[in-house]
C-alpha cells in the first residue's frame, strides 16, 4: 500500500531515505525555543533561518546568535525574512533593525540578512494597501531552521508568542542530506531577495532612521521585483525549478523492501508566484496522498488535518470529503485562539471571517452525507489576551493506514493549504512516510497532544450570538479577493 504511494511521490519530488531515529518530534513552544537556542549555541559552521519574521522584541534570540558567533569564529549565519513583515514597523524598531547590528559587529562575510519581496505588490497597489494587511498579497512564508547538519521544520515563526503560548508543530531532522537540500532552497530564495545593511542608527533605530538600509545587489541573478516584476519572475523560475525536481530517477526500491532505512522524507515546496509554468511540488504531493484515500482499500484508514487559519483549498476539501476513510478529523483555531482575536482595525475582522469559512466547511460535510465520519473540532486553551490564553497555529496532515492505530504518513511545514498558499506565498513542507512503529507511535502522541485542547463543533454552535458574522466581514472578504489578495 505504501509502496504504490511512494512510487508516485518519487516522480514528483526529491526523496531522502533515513532512519526514524533521525526524527525528533517536539511538543510545546517552550521545548521548541529551548531546542533552537541549544542548537544555535552548539553550532560550529552554519546557521540558516528562513522565517516570516523575527519578533522585534526577540533580543534573547539575537543575543544567543551573537554568543554563538563570538564563541565559534568559523560560524556563519544567514537570515531570510519577508520584506513586508520584517520592515512593517519602520522607522520604529522592526525585525530588520533588530538584526542589522549583527552585521556591524561581525561583518557581512559572517552575517547575511536577506528580505524577500513579493512581485505581486508593486506600483499603485503597494502605495494604497495598508501595511497591516499588505501581507495578503504574498509572503516569504517558509520556516526552515538549519543548524550545522540538523534542521527544524515547523510552521512557527521566531517571536515571543511562538516560544511561549502559540501552539504549532516542530520536527527536528538529524540528516546532513536533508539539511543541505533545504540550505540550497534557502540560498536560492536569498539570492532573489533584498540585502540588509546596518544604517546609521542600527543600534536603536529612530524616528529619523529605521536603523538599516535595503539594497538590491548587482550580484542577484534577477532584477528587483519592484523595478521589473515580470523579469524577476522569469529569472526566479530558472533558479528555483531545478531544486524541486526529483534528485534521481524514481527508485525501484519500495519502503517495504528497504533493508537499511525505514522512513522516507519528501521535501515539498510551493513557489507558485515565481514559477511560470508552475512546477511546485507541495500541491501535487498532497493531492497524491489525498487521492489515495479515495480508494476503497483505504476504507479502514483514518486521517487528521489541521490549519490554524482554516480556509482550505477547494480541491483539497473535495478530496477530504470524497475520502473512503471511516474517520476524519479537522482541527482549526477557535475564534478565541485565533492570533488576530481582539486586533484593532481591519485585522480584527479575520477571526469572524475564519468562523464563516469553518461553518461553510461543516455545511459541505453535511451536504456530502459525511457528518458521521468527518468531525470539525476547534482548539482553544483559554482566551487570547487573557492570563493563560494561547493561540493556535499548527498545520498539517496525518494518515493512519487501514486498521492501524497510529499514522504512517504526516505532512509538516509552513503551508496553511489555502488558495493563498497555492498562489501567493512561498512555502516548504516535508512529507514523511514511515514503517517504523516507534515513529508511528510518536506521531500518534503528537495528534493526542493537539486533540487534548480540541472540542467538537456542530452547526448549532454557529447559530449562537457570539458566532454570528456581520455583513461587514463578508464585504471585506469579497473586497480582498477582488483586489488580488487572499486570506
Amino acid at each position: 500500500m505504501l509502496g504504490s504511494l511512494t512510487s508516485e511521490l518519487d516522480r514528483i519530488a526529491p526523496r531522502f531515505d533515513i532512519h526514524a531515529s533521525q526524527i525528533r518530534i517536539l511538543q510545546t513552544p517552550t521545548e521548541f525555543y529551548d531546542t533552537l537556542k541549544e542548537k544555535i549555541l552548539s553550532a560550529r559552521s552554519r546557521i540558516f533561518l528562513s522565517t516570516l519574521y523575527i519578533g522585534k522584541t526577540g533580543h534573547e534570540l539575537v543575543s544567543t546568535i551573537q554568543q554563538a558567533l563570538q564563541t565559534h569564529p568559523e560560524l556563519k549565519v544567514s537570515f531570510l525574512i519577508d520584506a513586508l513583515r520584517g520592515t512593517r514597523e519602520s522607522p520604529d524598531t522592526s525585525c530588520a533593525s533588530l538584526l542589522a547590528p549583527l552585521i556591524a559587529e561581525f561583518g557581512p562575510d559572517r552575517v547575511e540578512i536577506r528580505m524577500y519581496h513579493t512581485p505581486n505588490l508593486t506600483g499603485l497597489r503597494k502605495k494604497v494597501v495598508p501595511k497591516r494587511i499588505n501581507e495578503g498579497w504574498g509572503l516569504q512564508h517558509m520556516k526552515l531552521y538549519g543548524i550545522d547538519d540538523e534542521i527544524i521544520i515547523s510552521g512557527a515563526n521566531l517571536s515571543n508568542d511562538y516560544f511561549t503560548n502559540r501552539q504549532d508543530r516542530y520536527h527536528v531532522f538529524a540528516s546532513k542530506e536533508i539539511t543541505d537540500y533545504f540550505a540550497g532552497i534557502h540560498k536560492a530564495v536569498s539570492s532573489l531577495s533584498y540585502l540588509i545593511h546596518p544604517g546609521p542608527d542600527s543600534e536603536t533605530g529612530s524616528r529619523d532612521s529605521p536603523g538599516y538600509l535595503l539594497e538590491w545587489p548587482n550580484s542577484n541573478p534577477a532584477p528587483s521585483p519592484l523595478a521589473n516584476p515580470q523579469m524577476f519572475i522569469k529569472h526566479s523560475g530558472i533558479i528555483l525549478k531545478p531544486l524541486l525536481e526529483p534528485i534521481a530517477s524514481p527508485s525501484e526500491k519500495t519502503l517495504t523492501d528497504s533493508l537499511s532505512y525505514d522512513t522516507i522524507v519528501y521535501p515539498l515546496s510551493q513557489f507558485t508566484p515565481l514559477l511560470h509554468p508552475d512546477t511546485s511540488t507541495e500541491h501535487p504531493g498532497l493531492i497524491t496522498v489525498l487521492k489515495a484515500l479515495t480508494a476503497n482499500e483505504f476504507a479502514a484508514s483514518k486521517w487528521m488535518f489541521t490549519a490554524g487559519y482554516f480556509n482550505i483549498h477547494p480541491e483539497l476539501k473535495a478530496l477530504l470529503l470524497a475520502s473512503k476513510s471511516h474517520c476524519g478529523t479537522v482541527i482549526t483555531a477557535s475564534p478565541w485562539a485565533n492570533g488576530f482575536y481582539g486586533s484593532k482595525g481591519v485585522s480584527g475582522l479575520l477571526p469572524p471571517a475564519y468562523t464563516l469559512l469553518s461553518r461553510r466547511f461543516l455545511e459541505s460535510v453535511h451536504r456530502a452525507n459525511r457528518a458521521s465520519q468527518i468531525a470539525l473540532k476547534e482548539w482553544r486553551r483559554g482566551t487570547v489576551g487573557e492570563p493563560g490564553g494561547w493561540t493556535y497555529h499548527a498545520k498539517g496532515l496525518w494518515v493512519a493506514l487501514p486498521n492501524e492505530p497510529n499514522p504512517s504518513i504526516t505532512l509538516i511545514g509552513s503551508s496553511n493549504y489555502t488558495k493563498r498558499s497555492y498562489s501567493l506565498d512561498l512555502e516548504v513542507n516535508t512529507l514523511v512516510v514511515t514503517k517504523n512503529e516507534g515513529l508511528k507511535k510518536r506521531l500518534g502522541e503528537e495528534q493526542e497532544w493537539l486533540l487534548e485542547w480540541a472540542r467538537g463543533i456542530t452547526l448549532d454552535d454557529f447559530t449562537r450570538v457570539e458566532r454570528r458574522v456581520g455583513v461587514g466581514v463578508r464585504i471585506a472578504m469579497g473586497i480582498v479577493g477582488l483586489v488580488g489578495g487572499a486570506l
